[in-house]
């Protein structure tokens, strides 16, 4: 991790987030040039952030009472890990995992990109591998010259894994199917934090998924169900 300058707000869309949050901008941009300072921690995780937070939601937030619950949860069991290892920095590596669940344009992917930035100005470190579910298979498609199974331990191993618009294919296939079972299995079994967002309705999930994923996914998840217009739309009108 390197050393940030401290940072304008501005340029990250970062004022009422930080209001929110009761975050200070002097406690932000506080702090020696200590790579592992939290103060330093939060600057390099709201650059990061910005790399993979696309432009039309760069300045969102979180309002789910349940996501705000889950991200504390995340920081404060870092936060205890740090203090058992002696670990320099608090970072995320367990917990529990979330789903997002409503029709198109109800504030998911608002929502779940609103997560990245909430996390990025608390001072813990969050390694996240961000992808829709299209963007996945399209990469873990074999072809020549890309290892995909790389590819696949990049998604399966990530410390927090955002996964956007999962189920969207009207027909699931047999290589789609096993990546979800694969994917969903082993962040089921090594408890690591997974965001997934779904147009689907909760009756849909089995039947777009399957069972053994469906399965997984109840355990190792809390339902978020968001309900509404389109948002989109009514933006456009």
């Amino acid at each position: 991790m390197q050393w940030i300058p401290p940072i304008n707000p501005k340029r990250y869309h970062l004022e009422e987030l930080l209001a929110a949050r009761s975050v200070s901008l002097d406690w932000l941009n506080s702090g020696d040039v200590d790579p592992y300072n939290p103060a330093n921690v939060a600057r390099y995780s709201i650059t990061e952030a910005a790399k993979i937070v696309p432009v039309h939601y760069r300045a969102s937030m979180v309002d789910s009472p349940e996501i705000l619950t889950w991200l504390r949860e995340l920081v404060d069991a870092a936060r205890e890990d740090q203090a058992e290892r002696c670990s320099p920095v608090a970072s995320v590596t367990l917990g529990r995992s979330m789903l997002l669940l409503g029709p198109t344009g109800t504030g998911k992917t608002h929502q779940a990109y609103g997560a990245i930035r909430e996390l990025a100005v608390t001072g813990v470190a969050a390694r996240w591998v961000v992808t829709t579910s299209a963007d996945m298979y399209a990469a873990l498609r074999p072809r020549h010259g890309i290892d995909s199974e790389a590819e696949f331990l990049r998604y399966r191993d990530a410390r927090i894994l955002l996964v956007d618009d999962l189920g969207a294919e009207r027909k699931p296939t047999e290589f789609t199917e096993e990546v979800n079972f694969r994917l969903i299995n082993w962040r089921y079994e090594h408890q690591l934090p997974t965001l997934i967002t779904s147009n689907l309705v909760r009756k849909e999930i089995a039947e777009r998924l399957g069972d053994r994923v469906t399965s997984r996914l109840i355990e190792m998840c809390e339902p978020v169900v968001f309900k509404g217009p389109d948002r989109r739309r009514g933006e456009a009108a």
